[in-house]
């Protein structure tokens, strides 16, 4: 009988990516870095083991959504007290804060639990093009979209 395999802290390795999010479509760009943080890209991907890699994402403020989402569609928090609820439209919300954007939607696609807290930690955004993730020597990573364009 062949046992299932399981991988070892010492065999994985986390390799880190840079994705540019000008003009990508929001949803469809946080289904493939979620999946890129949870490691299903690689062979020997196990559920509830870290495996995944580490996401740069730079240009979050250029981020494209469709319909008419940026009107429509709000970000909630609520400070604890009675009446604390606040609300912010997501052109609001792009306009100060993109990160947040984009962070609401990969942890939405996460599980909510300890391991998705610990991926989130794995994800890195910026609103402009710079990083200061150079020394890491992230690799440029090409989205779906784009390669059926190639």
């Amino acid at each position: 009988m062949q046992k299932t395999y399981y991988p070892k802290p010492g065999e994985v390795t986390h390799d880190w990516y840079v994705i540019d999010a000008a003009d990508q479509n929001l949803g469809r760009f946080a289904t493939q870095v979620a999946r890129l943080l949870l490691g299903k890209n690689k062979p020997q991907f196990t559920p509830g083991v870290d495996i995944g890699d580490f996401v740069v994402i730079v240009n979050a403020k250029k981020i494209a959504v469709t319909g008419k989402k940026l009107d429509d569609k709000f970000y909630y928090r609520h400070s604890g007290y009675p009446g604390g609820i606040k609300q912010i439209s997501l052109r609001d919300q792009l306009g100060r804060f993109p990160e947040r954007v984009i962070r609401a939607a990969v942890w939405g696609m996460l599980p909510h639990n300890r391991y998705g807290r610990k991926l989130m930690k794995k994800l890195k955004i910026y609103a402009g093009p710079d990083h200061p993730h150079a020394a890491q020597k992230p690799q440029q990573f090409v989205l779906e979209a784009d390669r059926q364009s190639d």
